[in-house]
This record gives C-alpha cells, structure tokens and sequence, in this order.
C-alpha cells in the first residue's frame, strides 16, 4: 500500500459514517483536497484492488478488507497523536501533522510496542476511540454541546473539528478533555450558548457548540 492508497482508505472510512449509501468523489476530493479527475482515478485503483466497492454516480464505500486497512492507519494515527501529546508535550493543535506522517510506518511490532508502553490507551488526545490490534472500537454515547439545552450538564469527550485554529480557540477558552460545561441559556437570535465552566462563564457560537461533543 502506497501512502496516498492508505490515505484514501483512511478518509473514505471518516466519511462513509455519514454516508451510508456511497461517499461521492466530489466529498472525497474536498475532503483531501485533491482534483475530481484524481480522485476517481485512486477509486478505480482501489476498486481494481478489491478493497472498495464503487459505484459510477453513486459513490465509494469500503469493503471488509478495505476497512480493516484503514482502522490499522487511524489505529496507528490515533496511538502516534497520543504519545506525542503524553510523553514529548505537543500541544494538541500540533499533532495532527506530524501523525499524519508516523502513521504510515509499517512495523507492526513498533505499533505493538507503543500501544504497551503507553498503557493501552482507550482515546486520543482529541477524545476519539482508538481501535485495538483486532480493530474493534469502544463506542461512546456523545452529543454535541449544540443539542443541549439551558441546564443540561455535560463533560467536554472530543470534538469533531482538529484544526490548528480551532483547537487553538479551545486552548484561549481553557476548554479540554474533561471539562464540565453547563447550559445557562441559548440566544434565539443566533443560537449562541452562555456556559459555566468550573466558576467561569463565557459565550460559544453555534460554530464551537456544533463541534465540541459532550457526555452527558
């Protein structure tokens, strides 16, 4: 498997939770941010290779052998992210890009060996699942802080957005993993939500409450 082939694999499997039906080549190609013409040539590749099942005008979905693939890169991407946050103290808004690079070494003692040394770790630093050797996945009960309502309590578990400039947002409000946020009220207007943080409150736009996931 080349870089790029485990990279489609890996962002066809990020989309097809909300596309159930077929992952379109235009959804594909913004996500990575790559020409349509290219992305359907990779498709087609890996259809060639049996490892997706592709449909012209109805979109690309992974097969089991497809899948499995892209759960040992995330697996592995997830497990990287954790240890540069845990033992060389990245920050979180910094570790996506360097994981996105480890994440396609190839040693599978090295990923065995990390997993141990870190302490079988269930979540990453941004609070997603990190799948086990045999590529099972803990599933969490989540919402996103957007669906609560004025009194609801909820505990800060991950969030859907990892950009540098986002996560950077959350760094400025003390807003991490953990974090209690509870509900005072939602401005009709704008559907902004005035929160308490331990003794502190502050405002969120829709835009930081649609991408912060909670427990309740």
């Amino acid at each position: 498997m080349t870089f790029s082939e485990e990279n489609y694999l890996k962002s066809i499997y990020a989309l097809q939770k909300d596309s159930p039906k077929g992952v379109s080549t235009t959804v594909l190609s913004q996500y990575l941010e790559t020409k349509p013409a290219s992305t359907t040539e990779m498709i087609k590749k890996l259809n060639d290779k049996d490892l997706v099942n592709y449909q012209p005008y109805q979109g690309v979905l992974l097969n089991k052998k497809g899948e499995e693939i892209a759960l040992r890169v995330v697996r592995k991407h997830r497990l990287w992210e954790t240890f540069l946050v845990q033992k060389l103290d990245f920050s979180w808004d910094e570790i996506h890009d360097v994981a996105e690079q480890l994440e396609h070494i190839k040693s599978e003692k090295l990923i065995r060996e990390l997993d141990r040394f870190l302490g079988y770790p269930k979540h990453d630093p941004h609070g997603d699942p990190i799948p086990d050797a045999d590529g099972n996945i803990i599933k969490m009960e989540k919402k996103r802080v957007s669906q609560l309502v004025p009194g609801d309590v909820g505990t800060c578990i991950g969030v859907n957005d990892t950009s540098s400039s986002f996560l950077q947002f959350l760094d400025q409000q003390n807003i991490r993993l953990g974090s209690v946020l509870e509900i005072l009220n939602i401005q009709e207007f704008d559907k902004s939500m005035r929160v308490r943080i331990e003794e502190r409150e502050l405002s969120l736009s829709q835009i930081a409450t649609e991408h912060i996931y909670v427990r309740i």
